[in-house]
């Protein structure tokens, strides 16, 4: 586990736990005051993840799901009966990628997968509370149907999912996958939320939404 390279604003603070084969980044975000917080996409090696978030000191109250990829969503099912918490996330247009984790998981030989459905299925415009802080749910379609943005506006932080990297965007080769609506999510609806926005993204190191802006050969 690493600690993101950037600190949000206090009192609210995030670390990775990078798991699966996919080196995906799960999310560990809390509030520094009171240790409480949220698991972002529990993709699987849930021992690594319990194990950060014993080293941390924090007190899980949810599960947040960006969309239902087996590297995100795979290990949702066991660490909610683990934790005993509930899930939300992400937009139910995802259904069918959650009701087919376990068949992801023959495909990619990766076992111990369950299907899951969320506590709490988010739509654009929803609010999600982590600690007392607030998220507001941006729907970003395009790398799947149902992918959300979690935005806390005070802090000016992003989980971002697989809807954009540092110099890449989110993969829309799938059957279901949409190049020009993965385009149209960013551009309408990260973008004006500013040049100085810090995201965390499912896989590699974090970045802000100006670089990328500036940047990113996908967008530029």
């Amino acid at each position: 586990m690493t600690e993101a390279p950037f600190k949000p604003l206090s009192p609210l603070q995030a670390a990775i736990v990078q798991v699966t084969p996919f080196e995906q980044n799960c999310t560990l975000i809390w509030d520094e005051a009171t240790k409480v917080g949220a698991v972002i996409d529990p993709g699987g090696d849930l021992e690594r993840i319990e194990q950060g978030i014993k080293e941390m000191g924090i007190k899980v109250e949810k599960i947040l799901l960006t969309h239902g990829h087996i590297d995100h969503a795979g290990g949702a099912a066991d660490l909610r009966d683990r934790l005993g918490v509930k899930i939300e996330g992400p937009h139910k247009n995802d259904a069918l990628l959650l009701d087919a984790l376990e068949r992801q998981g023959a495909t990619y030989g990766i076992s111990g997968v369950r299907n899951v459905t969320p506590d709490r299925w988010l739509d654009d415009g929803d609010m999600v509370m982590v600690a007392g802080h607030t998220f507001e749910v941006f729907h970003c379609p395009g790398h799947s149907p149902g992918s959300v943005v979690f935005f806390d506006r005070a802090q000016r932080f992003a989980l971002v999912g697989d809807v954009l990297f540092r110099g890449s965007i989110g993969r829309t080769d799938f059957p279901y996958g949409d190049h020009d609506a993965l385009i149209s999510s960013i551009k309408t609806k990260l973008w004006p939320l500013g040049d100085d926005i810090a995201f965390i993204c499912g896989h590699g190191p974090p970045s802000q939404f100006g670089q990328e802006r500036k940047t990113n050969p996908f967008l530029t």
